[in-house]
């Protein structure tokens, strides 16, 4: 009697006690040509550096399999590539590497939600190619579509159902709009494009998790743009919000920044947007005065209620959000950590928890639980 209640006992914990993920953090060191790996610690947001997985040159945007068992980087300088990695889930160890041959040199990589095509942004080159991604996730070249797309694509996203496709075009204050067919190609749809404030330098893009939304940042005026996603993929410019923090640190607004950039004046330098996994918050970095902004998402809407502004790493490019939405990660390309912060759960107030090295120009941050 006393074994079976002890059976019942330890059942009824194995099934009612919520086990703990694995959860590990990568930034991708562009001036070192590596990758830091972390552990994030669940229970207390504490960041552990791992260690180093060399990448063979400046590795800058990264992105994750559908299935999150393979990481992907853009490699930016000669030659150029994309390299992916097995990801190890109990140790976040990156294995079995591999490479490609890059058409491009790109800012932004991402995956569609199948885990059927690697798609890639390129500022210098004014286009967008879509890579097949082999069964075992491996990618393919030559790419199999090429779209051009303006002067400085700066990022591609797809959106849930896979059949949609968003590039920010910073060159042309401009967020494209395609479809991505079964074959891989990318055809406009409608215009094939939607506005943004001009000179506002449309950058990165995030969609809302229940897919009605698109929220895009303007590196140069800060501007966040939201877009009501409509049934065929066209999107419909409904509200914007201006930079939060452009008074407070006394900033101009921005210019583009090309390779020969020599201005000593505070401009307005945005970089990132995510959104948190239940759809209630929203950040956004800003370089020059080293912030993160974040604001409350109306379940109704989509309209954003600012939260408030928080100093972090210096000049973040990069944030991610862990899967469970509790903790944000943060690199800075001027740090010599890497920063994680505790989100609240009601207000979205972040709190800096910990801190680990990091390696020569920080830039992107991806976050994978197991």
């Amino acid at each position: 009697m006393k074994i079976a209640l002890r059976l019942a006992l330890l059942t009824a914990l194995t099934f009612s006690a919520p086990l703990l993920a694995q959860t590990f953090v990568y930034v991708s060191e562009a001036s070192d040509g590596n990758i830091a790996r972390y552990s994030l610690n669940e229970k207390t947001g504490a960041l552990t550096l791992l260690g180093q997985t060399s990448a063979g040159g400046k590795v800058m945007p990264m992105a994750l399999s559908a299935d999150h068992h393979r990481l992907y980087a853009a490699i930016r300088s000669q030659p150029l590539r994309l390299m992916s990695w097995t990801i190890d889930a109990q140790n976040g160890d990156l294995l079995q590497a591999n490479e490609t041959p890059a058409a491009a040199s790109y800012p932004y990589i991402s995956t569609d939600s199948q885990g059927r095509f690697l798609l890639g942004s390129s500022y210098d080159g004014d286009v967008v190619h879509v890579y097949r991604l082999a069964a075992d996730g491996k990618v393919i070249a030559p790419p199999v579509a090429a779209y051009k797309t303006g002067h400085a694509a700066h990022s591609v996203i797809s959106d849930a159902t896979g059949r949609s496709v968003y590039v920010g075009n910073l060159g042309t204050d401009r967020v494209l709009q395609l479809n991505l067919t079964p074959d891989g190609s990318l055809t406009p749809i409608g215009s094939g494009f939607v506005a943004t404030e001009a000179e506002n330098g449309a950058r990165h893009s995030v969609m809302s998790p229940d897919n009605r939304y698109l929220y895009n940042i303007g590196e140069m005026g800060g501007i966040i743009t939201q877009f009501q996603r409509q049934p065929n993929g066209a999107l419909k410019k409904i509200a914007e919000w201006p930079n939060a923090v452009a008074a407070q640190y006394h900033l101009q607004h921005g210019r583009e920044r090309l390779a020969d950039y020599n201005d000593p004046t505070p401009r307005i330098w945005s970089a990132d947007i995510r959104i948190t996994p239940n759809g209630r918050f929203l950040y956004v970095t800003e370089r020059t005065s080293s912030t993160v902004t974040g604001y409350r998402v109306n379940k109704q809407d989509g309209k954003l209620t600012l939260i408030g502004s928080w100093p972090v790493e210096k000049q973040p490019r990069g944030i991610a959000i862990s899967p469970d939405g509790r903790w944000l990660i943060a690199s800075g390309e001027k740090s010599n950590v890497t920063g994680s912060y505790a989100i609240n759960r009601r207000s979205g107030v972040l709190k800096r928890v910990g801190s680990a090295p990091a390696g020569g120009d920080a830039n992107w941050v991806t976050v994978v639980s197991y």
